[in-house]
């Protein structure tokens, strides 16, 4: 009923080709089917476990690389979302909050690495936007005696307040614009209210955390030229 009233609104307010929406949703079940599937076998043992999580880890990479138009620079993408994702797991998994389990690891994992590369992916895409548009005020830099790192890191830098801002929002809002899925899942897996607050309260505070180290490492890179934008690509990119 849903994808029908979708599809009424779209034809009713011209918002773009009808048949968007049924293959989207058809796509969005098929998706979720296959990987339900696999998460079910896979959960099951620590192994496959981690496996799962570094096939995440390469499509974030990939799609940090894509939103910022930087595919030669994915690796030096990947370090960054790695520092992020390494700030946060050792310490949930050596403290204990977070068991050394398939069923804990992925799921956690997954929230960290997801809000990792949303952060990583602005902070470079608007970094590089940002020597781009400004190369003027990067080569008086260069004329005043600064290093090349320290001209770029001077127009980069106030960039690293927009990447983070979804973040720190989300947990400055939560509870009062939102209920997150963390919070959610484990009230409707039958725990109790403070343990779903507890919980959700971890994840954001890990967040934050690995928000912050990712783009601390995303900035200082596209300082030092090793993320920069692939020869020929135009400057931004909406798809």
């Amino acid at each position: 009923m849903m994808v029908a009233g979708t599809v009424v609104v779209y034809l009713a307010a011209g918002l773009g080709e009808v048949a968007i929406v049924p293959r989207a949703a058809l796509r969005g079940a098929a998706q979720l089917t296959v990987v339900a599937l696999v998460l079910a076998a896979a959960l099951a043992q620590l192994w496959s476990s981690i496996v799962v999580l570094t096939v995440m880890f390469g499509a974030a990479v990939a799609t940090s690389a894509r939103r910022a138009n930087a595919g030669r620079s994915a690796a030096w993408l990947g370090s960054a979302i790695a520092c992020g994702l390494g700030s946060v797991l050792p310490l949930l998994l050596i403290s204990g909050v977070v068991p050394l389990a398939g069923v804990a690891m992925v799921p956690i994992g997954g929230i960290v690495l997801g809000g990792t590369m949303t952060a990583t992916s602005l902070a470079a895409r608007r970094a590089l936007d940002a020597i781009e548009q400004r190369r003027g005020e990067v080569e008086a830099g260069l004329s005043l005696g600064l290093s090349e790192r320290d001209a770029r890191l001077e127009i980069v830098r106030p960039t690293a307040s927009d990447a983070l801002l979804p973040g720190v929002d989300q947990t400055r809002t939560v509870g009062l614009v939102t209920l997150p899925g963390a919070f959610v899942g484990v009230l409707i897996a039958s725990g109790s209210a403070i343990q779903a607050g507890a919980v959700q309260i971890l994840v954001l505070i890990a967040l934050l955390l690995a928000q912050s180290c990712a783009v601390a490492v995303t900035i200082e890179l596209v300082a030092r030229t090793k993320i920069r934008r692939s020869t020929g690509t135009p400057g931004r990119r909406t798809a």
